[in-house]
């Protein structure tokens, strides 16, 4: 059918679907396997949020649903692609993903700590930073005790490692 037959409010705009925390392209989406119950539990939510959308006008409620239909696609997508890394099969002695690490900037002699795991976990307020985040990058790999150098914008901080966990 021609579009010069459509009336303009019967068209619909797409709704705008909020994205999911950026994974960078090609990069393995690693979750810790609480990560993975948190998704799923998101799922559940969704789900159960569509099927409780009881809007009487029939637009508004198409418009809902899409919008709940797209984030569930993307977070079955993030579902699907997940690697589940158990903390506790890490290596104990050097910062590894799942790790919880408590530092020192040997400047200033602030002790901070965080926890590395999956983008869709991450919550700064929890202190917990993704994997691909840049102090998380900085400090994978090294020991208690070994002092590495971060590079914040112009600024580098010198960060010794205290403390590893799991």
């Amino acid at each position: 059918m021609s579009r010069g037959f459509v009336k303009e409010e019967d068209q619909e705009e797409a709704p705008i679907i909020p994205p999911r925390a950026a994974l960078p392209e090609g990069a393995t989406n690693y979750v810790t396997p609480e990560g993975l119950e948190l998704l799923q539990k998101e799922k559940e939510e969704l789900e159960e949020e569509r099927i409780s959308i009881k809007i009487k006008d029939e637009a508004e409620s198409r418009r809902a649903k899409a919008v709940v239909d797209g984030k569930l696609k993307l977070l079955n997508d993030r579902i699907a692609s997940a690697r589940v890394l158990d903390p506790q099969t890490q290596a104990k002695d050097e910062v590894r993903f799942g790790a919880k690490v408590k530092f020192k900037h040997t400047e200033s002699g602030q002790v901070q700590e965080f926890r590395i795991v999956g983008v869709d976990e991450a919550d700064v307020n929890e202190k917990k930073i993704a994997f691909i985040a840049p102090i998380a990058k900085a400090v994978t790999g090294k020991k208690k005790g070994e002092t590495v150098a971060f590079k914040l914008g112009q600024e580098t901080r010198n960060l010794e490692i205290l403390e590893i966990s799991y």
